[in-house]
């Protein structure tokens, strides 16, 4: 049985407490962005949102992602996992939305997807009207727009803030602990970069992935619509379903640390392919190891020659 968020009053025109940015588990805030001109345009029509976003487009080109009728908007791989059932494209913004409005009210239309599209350089000036009261560390703000579609389990290693902006959206949460019962996919051949679960959560396939009854006990679902904002801690699973046929969200990714998402995720599959090639006794040697310098209480981070060191008790 899916588990419901948390819903707190929070608001994109007031400035968010530390403990809202730093909470471990996640939370969703209804009306979250009614301030913004956008999310009026949202509440008007999907074709509407459209328009306003339209109006700050640069020219840009983007890439958006294909998927045929058949695949039942689910963005994920072939047969085999060689490849995927979709095909990427590059085009203009105003093609896009023409083919969304298109394929508008449509049932089962190929689905079509716009993904972590940069806002400061797709739309100069949007930020402007629609922004947040409170300072994150150096955010990256992205829109994703599309029609009908499914998006597979995976993680982000920055904090997120998504904000709903046209159509529903609905997202399916899994604690980090929960990767062991989601059957992860390749690393090295993924859709957008991070590894997903390769359970179709619509309709799991129990003799294939019996451990996933585990994940639905432990599953945060929670629909949003136009104005609604959810937090998504780092490192949670979650999987993305755009329920309307124009349906999009602008999210706020942000790390309080200087530290890149890929070098995090990077040194997770790395260590775990060390780990796999040693021996016990070693792999036990090294979690010591982890412990004293990254994990511990008091762990102390190695330190590099050019560093300063620490004064030596007497």
């Amino acid at each position: 049985m899916k588990r419901q968020i948390a819903e707190i009053d929070a608001f994109a025109d007031r400035l968010l407490s530390d403990d809202l940015l730093t909470a471990s588990e996640p939370w969703v805030a209804r009306g979250f962005i009614n301030s913004w001109p956008l999310a009026a345009a949202g509440m008007q029509s999907g074709r509407s949102a459209l328009d306003y976003l339209e109006s700050f487009y640069s020219g840009s080109s983007i890439k958006v992602i294909l998927s045929e009728a058949q695949n039942m908007a689910r963005f994920f791989y072939n047969e085999d996992l060689s490849g995927f059932n979709f095909h990427a494209v590059e085009t203009t913004l105003n093609r896009l939305f023409g083919q969304m409005i298109k394929y508008d009210g449509i049932p089962n239309a190929p689905a079509i997807y716009l993904g972590s599209a940069d806002v400061s350089e797709l739309l100069p000036g949007f930020i402007v009207e629609n922004s947040l009261a409170t300072d994150l560390p150096n955010p990256t703000v992205s829109l994703w727009v599309g029609n009908q579609s499914r998006i597979a389990a995976h993680f982000d290693a920055p904090r997120n803030i998504a904000c709903c902006i046209a159509g529903k959206r609905r997202f399916t949460l899994l604690p980090p602990d929960q990767a062991k019962n989601l059957y992860i996919g390749p690393w090295d051949l993924t859709p957008a970069g991070q590894p997903i679960s390769l359970v179709d959560f619509q309709n799991p396939d129990y003799s294939l992935f019996p451990n996933f009854r585990e994940a639905e006990r432990n599953m945060w679902t929670v629909d949003l619509e136009v104005g609604d904002a959810l937090y998504i801690p780092s490192f949670w699973w979650h999987q993305v379903e755009g329920l309307s046929s124009i349906n999009g969200l602008v999210n706020f990714w942000w790390h309080e640390a200087d530290t890149g998402e890929l070098s995090l995720v990077n040194a997770l599959k790395c260590t775990s392919q060390l780990m796999d090639a040693l021996p016990g006794d070693q792999r036990r040697v090294i979690k010591d190891l982890f412990e004293t310098y990254a994990f511990g209480d008091d762990a102390e981070p190695v330190r590099l020659s050019g560093e300063r060191q620490p004064t030596l008790k007497k």
